[in-house]
Order: C-alpha cells, then structure tokens, then sequence
C-alpha cells in the first residue's frame, strides 16, 4: 500500500531528466501507416483541419478520416497567429458565423476535456477619426441586430479599461471612441491545436504529419483521392484547409481561386506586470496588442503590402509597430522585444473566407481566411463537416462559396478586417 504524506518533490535537473526518461505518459495522439482508402482526407494539421476532422467523428459519426500535413500539427498559421477571438463583425453574414464560433469556443474546454484557456477580457477597436466612428456606430447597429453584444464606447470609458491608454485630444491620432466588445479575447492557440488533434485522435481519426500532398487526381470532374509523399491515397472527398497553400493545393485538382498570400508579421516583449486587461485595436494606426498571463505584449499589423510566402520578420515592421504603439501607449516606450515571427495569410477580394463545393465534385474547400482564420476554427470545423455528411451546404457559410465571385456576391468584410487580428 502507498503511503501517503507529503508529494514528492525534485529539483530543476530531477524533473527535467524525469521528463526525458518517464515512459508511462501515452502520446496525445498516435502515429499511424498510411492506409490505402479513407473515407475523407483533410489536408493541413491547423485548428480548421482538425476542428473537421473532430466534428466528423463526434457529430457524425464519420471516423475513417486522414489529416494530412507536409509538417506538424498547429505548425502553420494556426500556431502563429495572436489567438483573438471576437464576433465584431459588419455583414451579418459574417457575424453570425464568427458568433457561432465564440459560442463553440466558450465550450471547447468542456467538450475536449482540454483546458484552451480561453480568456473572454474584451475587445476594442479604436476610432481615430469621424469616418471610423461612423463604421464602429454601423458595426454596434448590425452586432446588436444580431444578438451580439457591441457597443461604442466614449474616451472616458476607454481610459477606465485601460488607463494606460493616451486619450487626450492633443495627440497626432487622437482617440474619438471605439467599438466595445466584451465576449472577445484571447485563447491559448497551441491549446486549441493540441485539443482538437488529441479528441479527434481518441474518436478514431488518424493524423499523418510530414505527409505533403504532392498531388491530387481528378477523373470525370470528381476528385479519387491524393498523392503524398509516403503514398497514394484513394479518397471520394478531400476537404483544403491549408490556409497561405490553399491556391497551391487547390491548383494540383485543377482548381483556380481568387486568393493571394501575404505574410502577416507579429512580435512579443518581455514579461512585465499585468496592466492590459482588453485587446486593443487600431485600424487608423494598423496595430493590435494585448499581454498575456505571463505579462508579454503582443503585437501585430497588417499584413505585408506585397504576396510573399515568406516567413521571416524584417526590420520595417518592428519600427513602424512600435512607433504606432507608442502613439497610444507612450509609458511603455522602455519594453523591450524578444522575438517577431511571420505566418502566411490567403487573402480574398472581399476579405471573406472560401468554404463549401468547386467544380470538382468532393473537393471541398475551407480556405481565404486572411488574418482571422484562427477565430473561426470551430465554426468552419463543425460546418465543412456538415456539408461532408449530408451533402447539403450548411446555411451558415452558404454566403462563402467560390461562385460568389462569379456571381458578384461579394460579402465585404474589409470594414471589420482590415487590420491583421
């Protein structure tokens, strides 16, 4: 019998050679040889692909699934984003697909048995000039519509949520208001990945990594499956979700999309006392931060000017970001940065996403997510596997699909993301 007393305890060298040598701790997800015939493959291991795979088997009952990834799990945008979260959008198209996937996220920790740390601390979104302050007014109007809860707020309310923040009427962009948002946050991204490969792994979903599809065979207009580089698979319906790739991946079934990939850069500072309660947001200054619970700001921007899939930082974004910071946050001009990482953003036309039917029948995409792809892992995950088992394009991302652009049914999301976020 195992006495008990007090826990034991190791020191620094103990736990980590403890963690080298332990054998007992089973793998959050298994490694599997590739099989010949999956009832769907999904190509891309970030949040989308996994959120498909997961809702496939837990909603549907469809577990004979493959996701595929040329690397690792989360290992693309989905593990370099800056994990906001929010539902502020401007169409209502698009606010209530995004609500939808707050909603999912509220639960996540829950229905994964997976602490994703979501932390709902509020959002806002600064207004520097009428103009902004009239689509921050449009945007509350069409939240409220909705059901989602949005509204403008005064400099005085803003200096009370973050006193940190200059809101006087003498600076170069002075703050007029800005749309408050409350259900918005921040959420562990590596958390989310992790949780999603783990749940569906346990449900019976395999997940290749370094599996890089190299091709994808079409016969008749419908797609039979994929070539990797550890094989061919046969496969009635592959689902892309491979985010900056998506043009690439979609060109190998012969399919062209109106996407052009940026690189969207973001950086972190050292650790200091928690200050910023909310995520700030400045579409006039092109800037985003919030601190995490270790005390690191966070920082971000647009996304390059120019297509590149290029994922080094450069120089011109550290100095314009923090020259744009310090606009609205002169007291932490003495921070200093650690490290700046880039990812690769599918940019549209219209600044919405790509999902649902092409012209070759069981290729299916979810794709042109921008700069907000991350927040809508759930809800794109639990619709794309809708429309895999019922062969019926779900209401909620029916304003999405690829004819839009033929048809000139543009869903125009610029207003609510312009700036990377």
């Amino acid at each position: 019998m195992k006495r008990r007393g007090r826990p034991t305890t190791y020191s620094a060298g103990g736990l980590v050679s403890r963690g080298l040598t332990h054998r007992e701790w089973p793998p959050a997800w298994r490694r599997h040889d590739l099989q010949a015939t999956y009832d769907v493959v999904v190509i891309g291991a970030g949040v989308h692909g996994l959120a498909t795979a997961y809702y496939l088997a837990a909603n549907h009952g469809i577990r004979k699934v493959a996701v595929v990834d040329k690397g690792y799990v989360g290992g693309g945008g989905s593990g370099r984003n800056t994990a906001i979260v929010r539902s502020n959008y401007l169409t209502p198209e698009g606010v209530r697909f995004y609500d939808r996937s707050v909603k999912l996220y509220e639960r996540l920790a829950a229905d994964l048995n997976f602490n994703v740390m979501f932390s709902q601390r509020g959002h806002l979104t600064l207004a520097h000039n009428d103009g902004s302050l009239r689509t921050m007014r449009w945007r509350a109007e069409v939240n409220k519509l909705e059901g989602v809860d949005s509204q403008v707020i005064s400099p005085d309310e803003i200096a009370e949520l973050v006193p940190f923040m200059d809101v006087s009427a003498d600076t170069r962009y002075p703050i007029l208001g800005a749309l408050y948002h409350p259900p918005g946050g921040t959420i562990r991204h590596d958390a989310v990945n992790w949780g999603y490969a783990r749940a569906a792994d346990a449900l019976g979903v395999e997940i290749h990594q370094n599996t890089e599809v190299v091709g994808i065979d079409v016969e008749d207009g419908r797609v039979q499956g994929v070539r990797t580089t550890r094989g061919h698979v046969s496969a009635p319906v592959v689902v892309n979700c491979t985010a900056g790739w998506a043009s690439l991946v979609s060109e190998l079934a012969g399919v062209r999309l109106p996407i052009s990939t940026h690189p969207l850069q973001a950086a972190v500072t050292e650790p200091v006392k928690v200050f910023l309660d909310t995520v700030v947001v400045s579409g006039t200054l092109h800037v985003y931060v919030s601190q995490t619970d270790r005390g690191e700001l966070v920082f971000g921007a647009s996304t390059d000017p120019y297509p590149s899939y290029s994922m080094r930082g450069s120089l011109e974004f550290t100095e314009e970001l923090a020259g744009h910071v310090l606009e609205l946050m002169p007291s932490i001009a003495k921070l200093r940065v650690l490290r700046q990482w880039a990812g690769l953003c599918d940019m549209t036309p219209d600044f919405s996403p790509i999902m649902g039917v092409t012209p070759v029948a069981g290729f299916l995409l979810d794709v042109g997510w921008g700069t907000y792809g991350f927040k809508a892992g759930p809800v794109a995950g639990e619709a794309m596997a809708e429309l895999v088992a019922t062969g019926r394009t779900p209401e909620i991302i029916a304003a999405f699909d690829l004819a839009r652009f033929q048809d000139g049914r543009l869903v125009g999301e610029k207003g609510a993301a312009a700036v990377g976020h």
